[in-house]
């Protein structure tokens, strides 16, 4: 009797360690990628899981290709252009793009997507979600003409998107306006676009309806980035306020505004950008501009800025130049206690070229307005992505860029 019993207990000890090795696999199976799209992915997020440094190293840039989105396309029936901001999730592979539709041609929003790309090429652009953002009180940002001044909220002009590592949201900022008599927005909204909270600009961005102070007219909130360990937010100005001077001109270059929030909206630092002179002669009585269209934390004192030029030929047609800086804030002055920077001593952050983007043989290039990290790449490199706004203007074009980042 003893010798069954032992054996029917060994019996039972082997089905349970057969049951729990199955166990065990299934698991495994269940967290195995399906496809060779998701194994990639997989592997990529296990290495930016595991691996991925918590600040970025760039020493130059090289192009890995480029994709078009047609000006008429459409998705949920939406109109899709106007793209000047975009963010990278690396844990879902998902990009969030900002269109700076002001309400007029479909209510403001953001889209999601997949951008599908690797060192040899970029091979798609697909847009997965459109999201409705909305205002505190949850209705949906109206158009100019939809506006009324006895009524509560905010004409939209959005011109950048972060997504918010620490809580999954997303953060965004518009441009304002002053014959609306609004000032831009700082604002954090959860991912089915219902309002969280806002952060207050700094006193010396805002306009004074009796002087010429503050931001102007579509030069004002063009960029923004959370830093590396996601406690500060920093935005900067496209170009400089009204009290810090002129804007620039063939001969001479501006004074732009960066500026370090913490969380809870505490101005903690602002440093002054120096931009550069217009890089070329406009037709005569042409347009003819420069600025800051974005901004990108690679550790908590540097920074990609990216400067944008569109100069108007007799024609009336637009070349764009486009560059992108690194700066350094370290032994910059904190200028966030000085109204104006007029007749004042400071020191600007440092800036060094990066990349001449009119330099990549690119058959267009057009106004690029969003900078974002992207995927890391197979061969531990970084990558960065771009993107234009054709301001739904037919004869521009929607953009997506692709570069891989060489660390120093």
């Amino acid at each position: 009797m003893r010798s069954v019993r032992w054996l029917s207990i060994s019996i039972i000890a082997v089905l349970l360690l057969v049951y729990s090795f199955q166990s065990v696999l299934a698991d495994e199976n269940r967290n195995q990628p399906k496809s060779e799209e998701e194994a990639n992915q997989h592997q990529e997020w296990m290495v930016n899981k595991e691996d991925r440094p918590p600040v970025h190293s760039v020493d130059h840039l090289k192009l890995i290709g480029s994709k078009i989105v047609p000006n008429n396309a459409k998705f949920r029936r939406t109109s899709l252009g106007g793209f000047s901001g975009l963010s990278y999730d690396p844990r879902k592979h998902q990009w969030y793009i900002i269109s700076d539709d002001r309400s007029m041609i479909n209510p403001a929003r953001y889209y999601t997507g997949k951008l599908r790309y690797n060192e040899r090429g970029f091979k798609s652009v697909r847009f997965t979600d459109v999201t409705f953002l909305k205002q505190p009180d949850g209705t949906l940002y109206p158009s100019k003409e939809q506006y009324n001044p006895d009524m509560e909220g905010d004409v939209p002009d959005f011109e950048s998107i972060r997504y918010d590592t620490r809580n999954g949201g997303v953060w965004y900022t518009s441009e304002g306006d002053r014959s609306l008599d609004m000032n831009p927005l700082i604002r954090h909204a959860t991912l089915n676009g219902t309002y969280q909270s806002g952060l207050p600009i700094s006193e010396n961005v805002k306009m004074d309806k009796q002087s010429a102070k503050g931001f102007r007219n579509n030069l004002s909130l063009e960029g923004s980035t959370f830093s590396p360990d996601g406690l500060s937010y920093w935005t900067v100005m496209e170009g400089p306020l009204f009290q810090d001077g002129s804007v620039p001109t063939v001969d001479t270059g501006a004074v732009s505004r960066i500026t370090r929030y913490d969380r809870d909206g505490n101005v903690k630092a602002q440093y002054a950008y120096n931009i550069d002179p217009i890089p070329a002669e406009p037709g005569p009585g042409k347009h003819a501009d420069n600025g800051v269209t974005d901004i990108l934390s690679i550790n908590d004192h540097e920074f990609l800025i990216l400067e944008r030029s569109g100069v108007q030929s007799v024609d009336g047609s637009f070349k764009n130049y486009i560059r992108i800086y690194k700066i350094n804030t370290e032994n910059a002055t904190d200028i966030k206690d000085m109204d104006t920077i007029k007749n004042r001593d400071f020191v600007p952050v440092r800036k060094q070229l990066v990349l001449n983007m009119n330099e990549l043989g690119l058959s267009n290039l057009d106004n690029i307005e969003g900078m974002s990290w992207g995927k890391r790449l197979k061969n531990g490199h970084d990558s960065l992505v771009l993107v234009s706004d054709n301001n739904f203007n037919d004869s521009q074009v929607t953009q997506f860029i692709a570069l891989e980042v060489f660390p120093e």
